[in-house]
């Protein structure tokens, strides 16, 4: 699997944390913050 389909499939589950904890308002600004990060580390 090349670094393409990887970074995508991490963004898709990502994604959908996201979203999911969202509607379940688990998240606090400080994690969604860490998360974003996260996802950023991911893409680049």
């Amino acid at each position: 699997m090349n670094r393409t389909m990887t970074s995508l499939i991490a963004l898709g589950i990502g994604a959908v944390a996201y979203n999911y904890a969202q509607k379940n308002n688990m998240m606090n600004n400080k994690t969604m913050k860490q998360m974003r990060k996260r996802l950023a580390r991911a893409i680049s």
